[in-house]
């Protein structure tokens, strides 16, 4: 699949689904129950490594993971970066096309920085995502404006992040993303709000509590991940089927 074809999956009225994997044994079960696409979320990947998320996994590892579950399946292929894996220019664009010669269509590049709550300033992040979009990958630019606030247990759906978010949609379209994922935002009003404003395709992450898939769709979002949620289910039940084994 091309990137315009991967792209051509974030627009009509079915939103692209993305239930997140983390290797190729559930990349392969994914694609078995009839994904369109296959998506790796960083904390689940990190994870069943072992490791924290956080661009902790090496990028070779990376690498290696992209190509078993490219041998697996042969669905378009979208990977969470975090950062990039680089401070400078040069090196992102060079592991964006390590990446697709592993196969893989497109990527998450995120925003906030590693080891801060900061975002990255606006011009310099529009730099990031022409870079990997220059190299040939869909770039699913997200915004840590809203999954910040959350993770600090702040409010997360509040209309001045929606125009910060706004801003950054413009400024990342004009870079050259396909689409903005908007992690932490929740509220059904602000979600239309923010799909009828934007000048790109939005990606939601599913929270608990939050709207049905069917009516994301009628909201206007394109694209609604999983996150980390399918791993954390899989690892909680190992988890209780181990204590009844070994009890």
């Amino acid at each position: 699949m091309t990137k315009d074809e991967f792209s051509a999956l974030h627009t009509g009225s079915k939103p692209l689904v993305l239930f997140n994997i983390w290797d190729a044994g559930s990349a392969k079960i994914v694609a078995q129950a009839g994904a369109r696409a296959i998506a790796t979320g960083s904390l689940a990947l990190a994870g069943a490594q072992g490791l924290e998320d956080g661009e902790s996994i090496a990028f070779p590892d990376l690498l290696r993971t992209m190509r078993q579950i490219r041998a697996v399946t042969d669905l378009p292929l979208s990977v969470d970066i975090e950062t990039g894996y680089a401070d400078d220019l040069a090196t992102l664009q060079g592991n964006a096309t390590a990446l697709l010669e592993a196969g893989v269509i497109g990527c998450n590049l995120e925003d906030q920085m590693i080891g801060s709550q900061g975002l990255r300033e606006l011009a310099a992040q529009a730099e990031r995502i022409e870079a990997i979009a220059r190299a040939g990958l869909f770039v699913n630019a997200r915004t840590d404006l809203f999954l910040g606030p959350l993770i600090r247990g702040e409010k997360p759906d509040r209309a001045e992040l929606v125009d910060a978010a706004l801003e950054r949609a413009g400024v990342y379209a004009d870079a050259g993303a396909g689409c903005l994922f908007v992690p932490g935002l929740g509220k059904p009003d602000l979600i239309a709000r923010l799909c009828e404003a934007a000048p790109l395709p939005i990606n939601v992450m599913r929270l608990p509590g939050m709207a049905a898939n069917a009516e994301l769709a009628q909201l206007g979002v394109a694209r609604i991940s999983y996150g980390p949620g399918p791993w954390q289910a899989a690892m909680q039940a190992v988890g209780e089927a181990a204590r009844v084994a070994v009890a």
